[in-house]
């Protein structure tokens, strides 16, 4: 494993931690191969998620106390759960290794990407007191050489064109957006019929399209034969849907 390619697992884990929900901030210290493979013993219920794009990867992530995060997470409900408290800092993560699509997260057993030896593994730790780990395999895709593909648009552009000619009949989710909010749990389950909720966009401002959360066009909403449709107005490239 290459200096750049373990550069890119630090990246993604700090930038992981600096966005994770904790009462407290955490660090990430990668651990030796014979100490990672303890993880495994810890492996039976993970968040999990992959990522396609230039560079792709797999990750996992768990913390000790997975309860707290249910708790604020409002798991009773089924607007929200953990990993939906979680997607922000593993969008974090994985937006250190260039353009792609981060797929669904899911809750299951890892051990056979801890057992991969091209899995690094982070100790995450609060005032030096375990408080999880953080697992990510990048694929080999994600290299040339032996060194991690050069940052320039061309080759992230023909990489990118390469792997979706594979996956041209998969269907995906298209999104139309209307605007966003920040609300608190409570608020949310709090919620009732009549309830106005405010959003950060004004009146007339062009919606968002978004491919697997992903923004890729801009539009406005029209009616076609009483159902509500979208107009598009700009397609983005690559580098404006990341912004």
């Amino acid at each position: 494993m290459t200096v750049a390619t373990i550069t890119l697992h630090t990246a993604a884990a700090e930038a992981l931690v600096a966005q994770l929900p904790t009462p407290a901030p955490l660090r990430a210290v990668p651990l030796d191969a014979t100490i990672a493979s303890g993880a495994r013993t810890a492996a039976r219920d993970v968040v999990l998620t992959s990522f396609v794009g230039a560079v792709s990867a797999d990750l996992a992530l768990v913390l000790v106390d997975m309860d707290q995060l249910a708790a604020a997470a409002g798991t009773d409900s089924p607007l929200v759960s953990v990993t939906d408290v979680l997607r922000p800092a593993l969008e974090a993560a994985t937006a250190t290794l260039g353009a792609g699509v981060l797929g669904e997260s899911r809750r299951e057993p890892a051990e056979a990407l801890l057992a991969d030896p091209d899995t690094v593994v982070f100790d995450l730790t609060a005032a030096g007191a375990p408080a999880g780990w953080f697992a990510i395999r990048i694929r080999e895709n994600g290299t040339v050489g032996g060194a991690v593909q050069p940052a320039s648009p061309t080759p992230v552009f023909s990489s990118i064109a390469g792997n979706l000619g594979r996956i041209n009949n998969v269907e995906m989710s298209l999104t139309v957006e209307i605007g966003r909010t920040r609300m608190s749990v409570r608020d949310v389950l709090g919620l009732e019929p009549g309830a106005v909720i405010e959003l950060d966009r004004s009146a007339g401002a062009p919606a968002d399209v978004l491919l697997n959360g992903r923004l890729i066009a801009h539009g406005e909403v029209v009616v076609v034969d009483q159902d509500y449709a979208i107009r598009i107005t700009k397609i983005l490239d690559v580098a404006e849907g990341l912004a």
